[in-house]
């Protein structure tokens, strides 16, 4: 029957034709170069099943043709007319050119936003590692012009790189202005790097603070060796010590590390058990984390080693004094007699047996003399 099987061959057409229809005019929008690659490959499985609908097209007009030869009104079992399928045909093919070209916009757009992520990943994730690299280098000690670098050239240096840093100010805006320009065009991933504005601006500013914290703490260990009397190498010690205990190089210690830091630097903490008070301890962290925010700064170390340096130093002096009061006409050492004559059996005991005995300007031992200074500053660094 020619009138039905005209009727179903249209039919399927036209269902074939809304479907596509439906497709072809969804709005082009993507949010990768992925995702347009995807879109592509369907529109060209599209072309495949095309080229079948437009077979099935072609049968049409010769059915209707040989149908009109019957010369009657209409087909009886379908509402489609030839002149309608054309006319859908013809808006088929406009609709398809209008999504290629769309198809190809997106393609430049998806270029061009992937081209700005990975322009943003090249600076953000090079500024990053600029301050990973400049903060380990704070921490490290590594500015700090070696092990014999005084503190003033470990202060120079520190300054020097905190100018380094305000100065990278300039790098994190041009970062900042490729992220805005990323938020403009609605790109919110960025498969080439995890940093965002945000978190470099934070570590930035972290990092300045630090550099700010680092010379404070120089400048107070300065002002400690000129006014207090704590040696250079006390000091550096301080330094050297707290910066093997900060693990994690954040710049502080938890309260186990701080105890670790102690122990290292001659502090006769008792051990106790997990859970146990440790009072000694306590009143420590009282000094130094009175809020117990848990963590100790450089800065807070090295005020309290500093303020107990500057304890041992003034005891000390006391009893170099004392002893020097005790030495016939202030002499930097004591005799042997003059010991056994002001001290106790026990203490002048302990005395001559640590001791040692006494090394004039020309490098010659006097008998029975013993160098009462030099044990008394042992004692104290001890």
């Amino acid at each position: 029957n020619l009138f039905l099987t005209f009727a179903k061959k249209a039919s399927a057409f036209n269902s074939w034709f809304e479907n596509a229809e439906e497709d072809l005019t969804d709005p082009v929008r993507c949010n990768s170069l992925e995702e347009i690659r995807a879109l592509r490959e369907a529109h060209d499985a599209f072309h495949s099943s095309l080229s079948s609908a437009q077979a099935d097209f072609s049968q049409l007009p010769e059915l209707d043709h040989q149908i009109k030869s019957f010369r009657v009104a209409s087909n009886p079992y379908t509402w489609f007319t030839m002149e309608a399928l054309e006319e859908t045909w013809r808006n088929l093919q406009k609709i398809i050119k209008e999504w290629e070209l769309e198809l190809q916009k997106e393609q430049r757009r998806q270029e061009e936003n992937d081209k700005l992520r990975q322009e943003f990943a090249q600076h953000a994730n090079a500024f990053h590692q600029w301050i990973q690299e400049t903060r380990t280098y704070l921490l490290d000690g590594s500015c700090m012009v070696e092990e014999s670098g005084t503190l003033k050239s470990q202060l120079e240096a520190t300054k020097r790189k905190h100018q380094e840093i305000r100065a990278m100010r300039s790098q994190l805006k041009k970062t900042e202005d490729l992220g805005a320009a990323m938020e403009e065009a609605l790109i919110l991933d960025n498969k080439y790097t995890e940093h965002s504005t945000v978190g470099l601006a934070q570590q930035w500013d972290q990092l300045d603070q630090l550099g700010m914290r680092m010379q404070h703490n120089l400048e107070q260990q300065i002002q400690a060796r000129n006014t207090t009397g704590v040696t250079e190498e006390a000091l550096k010690e301080f330094s050297r010590m707290f910066k093997h205990f900060d693990k994690d190089k954040s710049g502080r210690l938890n309260h186990q590390e701080f105890k670790s830091c102690l122990r290292s630097l001659g502090y006769d903490l008792p051990m106790v058990e997990d859970g146990e008070r440790d009072p000694e301890f306590e009143a420590i962290l009282d000094t130094v984390d009175p809020n117990r925010d848990g963590h100790v700064s450089l800065q807070e170390y090295m005020a309290f080693m500093i303020s107990r340096e500057t304890e041992n130093v003034k005891s000390s002096e006391e009893i170099e004094s004392a002893f020097r009061a005790l030495s016939s006409k202030g002499k930097p050492y004591m005799t042997k007699e003059e010991l056994y004559q002001n001290l106790t059996r026990e203490q002048a005991d302990y005395c001559v047996s640590y001791m040692k005995p006494y090394v004039d300007g020309k490098g010659h031992e006097l008998p029975t003399a013993f160098d009462y200074v030099e044990f008394t500053r042992s004692l104290f660094v001890n």
